[in-house]
């Protein structure tokens, strides 16, 4: 056991008895990191998963300083401001054209939390009340209560169990059992008449950055339709240009009736998330009865300097530069990921859009192998900021990152194989 901590910070995943002194990170800018000792640290995962463009975006900087001598905090309910109506506005130009609506909040677990309770206050309020929620196995949607109800039960939620609401599962679609998946949604459907379906499009991320085919998320969007469950897309991991394209849904053609978004809203620079519906939805809501009333809020919602931020965000993605790095971002990973699809000390090699994964061959795979804090310690070790998901490896840069980054970091991998597989 490492000696205590000298903080009285209590830091999120993290086992402090197994735990040495955190690294103390004072700046950041474009893929990297810098430490108080000096040290450069390539950002390989995005500052999990949030940093789009790069650290300190000089757009995005920009605008956080102006709002911040303008408004920097006003109570959203009976008040709006002007960075809000122009994210909201901007995010409706962007997302599928069936969402019409959007509704802020502070993290994905929490965009999450209102699109559970935009379906189920929508079929209580048409009359026809339903709770069922149906979701896929590994899914991972958040920490907060309603969030862990509707993710994989196990390591991260086990003490929590008695808080938890019941959830119907669908198995996840590994390659070859696709039908499986497709079959048991359909069955539940019939059965169980449920009010939403909830999914993470393409890729599940925490449990453990499993892919699937677009046709897979295009036939269960139209299982749900045909049997009129409302379908929840949970984008908050792979929007904003992770798996390709701007949004996940677009590479199945689909358009779900809720839609999460968070982390790269606003690049990565400040929390703030959004949950965006269809007018049916909100207008089940809508009514001079107020017990009709949508009821979910936080202190912080749509906070002005952070809506700043994802205004700025979102005019980056109007330039086709953005979109033309993205591209760049996708090939550079293609080409990076694609000779360990015949190393042997690896298995489950893949990628979908930015982000590459694979598993290293070890006899304890899953979330909590024995590999995965001496793989933390040896990336750390490397200047690399690389959090696997125990024995798997996952790459996620920011857009920014240049081909002698990538060179730094797969090389790593490799040698991470031969010193610890």
């Amino acid at each position: 056991m490492t000696r205590r901590s000298t903080s009285p910070i209590w830091h999120p995943f993290t086992q402090h008895a197994l735990h040495d002194e955190m690294r103390w990170i004072v700046r950041g800018r474009g893929a990297y990191l810098y430490t108080a000792d000096g040290r450069r640290i390539i950002d390989a995962i995005s500052s999990w998963w949030v940093v789009t463009h790069g650290h300190c975006h000089p757009e995005i900087v920009h605008a956080i300083q102006q709002q911040a001598g303008e408004l920097t905090q006003i109570i959203f309910a009976g008040q709006t401001h002007p960075p809000a109506e122009e994210v909201a506005t901007g995010l409706l130009r962007l997302a599928p054209d069936n969402l019409k609506h959007v509704f802020f909040s502070d993290s994905g677990s929490t965009s999450v939390e209102v699109a559970l309770k935009m379906a189920l206050g929508y079929w209580r309020n048409i009359g026809a009340p339903r709770s069922r929620i149906v979701v896929m196995e590994h899914s991972y949607h958040g920490d907060t209560v309603g969030t862990m109800s509707v993710g994989a039960r196990g390591v991260f939620n086990a003490a929590y169990e008695p808080l938890l609401f019941d959830v119907s599962r669908v198995p996840f679609p590994a390659p070859g059992r696709e039908q499986d998946t497709l079959d048991a949604l359909e069955a539940i459907c019939k059965r169980e008449q449920p009010a939403a379906f909830i999914v993470e499009p393409l890729v599940l991320g925490a449990g453990g950055m499993l892919m699937y085919p677009a046709s897979v998320l295009a036939e269960m969007r139209r299982i749900c339709s045909t049997h009129g469950v409302l379908f929840i897309a949970d984008e908050v991991m792979t929007g904003w240009g992770r798996t390709g394209t701007l949004f996940a849904c677009a590479q199945a053609g689909i358009a779900p009736d809720i839609a999460c978004y968070s982390k790269g809203l606003t690049g990565g620079a400040l929390p703030l998330a959004v949950t965006l519906c269809t007018v049916p939805i909100f207008d089940a809501h809508y009514s001079t009865d107020r017990t009709k009333t949508f009821f979910h809020s936080s202190s912080y919602t749509a906070n002005p300097v952070a809506c700043a931020a994802a205004a700025a965000n979102l005019r980056l993605w109007e330039k086709d530069t953005t979109h033309r790095q993205l591209e760049h971002v996708v090939d550079m990973q293609e080409q990076a990921i694609a000779a360990f699809r015949d190393d042997a000390r690896f298995e489950n090699v893949r990628r979908a859009g930015t982000i590459t994964a694979l598993d290293l061959k070890v006899k304890d795979a899953g979330y909590l192998a024995d590999v995965g804090p001496g793989l933390l310690a040896f990336f750390g070790a490397r200047d690399l900021l690389i959090r696997p998901l125990g024995n798997t490896i996952y790459v996620m840069p920011p857009y920014c990152v240049s081909t002698n980054d990538l060179d730094e970091i797969y090389g790593a991998i490799r040698d991470a194989a031969d010193a610890l597989g």
